[in-house]
């Protein structure tokens, strides 16, 4: 397919696209043919992606999708671009044993490249290869806060209202410096106990934090 154009999408070159992305607008460009390849269309004057992969050129004017699909995981980080996790990048990994994840599959990842222009490299590993805590985190409960509060989450020493839960309960948790957190129990009122305990617990102080949790903790034994 055949359109013409002024200008080459050079800001997408070699990125991760994904369907919709509109990488060149033919309605404010002279003429200039180019040449569509596989997983892109036009639609009136915008040339569009339809599949997830990287935008390839080749010259004189042929620009095309590269599917990343048996390479990579597109993955969403709440950031300005989609971040790609190479299919090796989990511990053991091989091209004959590569995970297989639903679409929403919820996974804790380390970021390992983050240059601007460039979609973020994650890994499931720490520095040394090893899994450690990385990977999907089944069950549970995901929400999303502030980043202030994911940091706070994540201090050394552990933080007030953490501390006083985990005193308490038992519950797994995973934060995310994106601010989603992950929560995990046996019970899923302990899940809906954490979760409103650490929303609430933004604006408050250590000591304020504190009394707040032990409140709900009073509250689940009373109940």
């Amino acid at each position: 397919m055949e359109s013409k154009s002024s200008g080459s999408p050079a800001t997408f070159i070699d990125n991760l696209v994904v369907p919709g992305d509109v990488v060149v607008d033919l309605s404010s460009m002279t003429n200039q043919t180019i040449k569509l390849g596989g997983g892109l269309r036009q639609d009136c004057d915008a040339i569009s992606v339809m599949k997830a992969g990287k935008l390839r050129f080749s010259k004189p004017n042929k620009y095309w999708v590269e599917t990343s699909q048996k390479r990579n995981f597109l993955i969403d980080i709440k950031g300005p671009a989609l971040a790609f996790l190479p299919v090796l990048a989990f511990e053991g990994g091989t091209r004959r044993n590569i995970p297989k994840f639903e679409a929403g599959t919820l996974l804790y990842v380390r970021v390992v490249k983050a240059n601007p222009g460039m979609n973020p490299e994650l890994s499931c590993t720490d520095a040394s290869g090893k899994a450690a805590e990385f990977g999907a985190l089944k069950d549970g409960y995901m929400f999303e806060c502030s980043t202030g509060l994911s940091r706070m989450l994540l201090s050394s020493p552990t933080c007030p209202v953490l501390d006083a839960l985990g005193k308490k309960l038992s519950f797994e948790i995973a934060v995310g410096l994106n601010g989603r957190v992950w929560v995990n129990a046996n019970s899923p009122s302990i899940v809906i106990i954490v979760a409103n305990a650490i929303m609430n617990s933004e604006t408050l102080s250590g000591v304020q934090q504190k009394i707040m949790a032990e409140k709900l903790l009073q509250k689940i034994q009373n109940d």
